[in-house]
């Protein structure tokens, strides 16, 4: 283009770098996806809806995927990362987690508070009932969640008492509706109102029905892939340039800086198992926003 044409055209410009803006807008929100459902929450942060959770897709052995991440700040920037020992492999941020932990010294702890893996699972639904998006009624989606539902999930399976029947929430035929039921208590998003209905058949047993919406739903092993985990040299190599920059980050006044930043951001999970890694995960609160945590991590992810 000439110089005049370029002065010629000056006006009309504007329309085409707007247009380009707009694209690139729209790009930034790529980090949604329309798979995933999610209750609405009012300006309380209250929200109510009643979901079906659906058994495993055709091909799979199990109704959920149960994934570990990491999300923290350091020196370097974010580390937000899926966790290898998701599948069973090593993972450089819960080995040294497991040594500051066996330190002994609380100062370590606090750290390794801070890196936690986090806890989430994945699982198909039908939404039965969504007063705040009635347009997703009769729908399947995923939905993530944290340990509090799945925790309800397996009370279902395994209940306390005797005069409590079992059922398998995820059956067709003799399943549950699980009333999702959201609040704020004490500033924390909270799931404890939620609760399963009796058992029941879902769209009134109708077989026809039930294999069509079976075949409609998302495969779960795309989670536990192996190309959503990055090597264990990768991910090293970016664990200590998170953490250290121009030196480790060991000042108690750092070490709270980020304990509250990752606090307010993502609140805490209670994941308890039996390795050195998984105790110095411990809660040190509630896994009260964990929504809020998976989603912000999405976002980060992404941007």
């Amino acid at each position: 283009m000439s110089f005049s044409n370029m002065k010629k055209n000056s006006k009309s410009n504007i329309g085409r770098l707007t247009d380009e803006i707009t694209k690139l807008n729209k790009g930034s929100e790529s980090y949604k996806d329309d798979r995933f459902w999610k209750p609405e929450l009012d300006k309380s942060s209250n929200g109510y809806a009643v979901i079906r959770f659906l058994p495993a897709p055709d091909g799979e052995d199990l109704p959920w995927a149960r994934t570990f991440n990491h999300g923290f700040k350091g020196k370097g920037g974010w580390f937000i990362e899926n966790c290898p020992t998701t599948t069973g492999g090593k993972c450089p941020v819960c080995e040294a987690n497991s040594e500051l932990w066996n330190s002994g010294i609380e100062k370590d702890k606090d750290v390794a508070r801070s890196r936690k893996r986090r806890l989430s699972y994945t699982a198909n639904i039908f939404v039965v009932s969504d007063p705040a998006n009635p347009q997703n009624e009769g729908k399947n989606f995923l939905y993530k969640f944290g340990k509090k539902i799945f925790d309800k999930v397996n009370e279902s399976m395994n209940p306390e008492f005797e005069d409590e029947d079992a059922i398998n929430p995820f059956d067709f035929w003799n399943g549950a509706n699980f009333k999702l039921k959201v609040r704020k208590v004490a500033g924390f998003i909270n799931y404890d109102k939620s609760e399963f209905e009796s058992s029941s058949n879902l769209l009134d047993g109708d077989d026809a029905k039930l294999e069509e919406l079976w075949k409609k739903q998302y495969s779960l092993k795309e989670f536990t892939d192996a190309s959503n985990f990055k090597d264990y040299g990768q991910l090293k190599s970016r664990f200590e340039s998170v953490v250290s920059g121009s030196g480790i980050v060991t000042s108690a006044e750092e070490i709270e800086e980020a304990q509250r930043e990752v606090s307010s951001k993502f609140g805490t999970n209670d994941d308890s198992s039996d390795d050195g890694a998984a105790r110095a995960e411990k809660s040190f609160g509630d896994e009260s926003k964990e929504d809020d945590a998976l989603s912000y991590f999405e976002k980060l992810a992404n941007d």
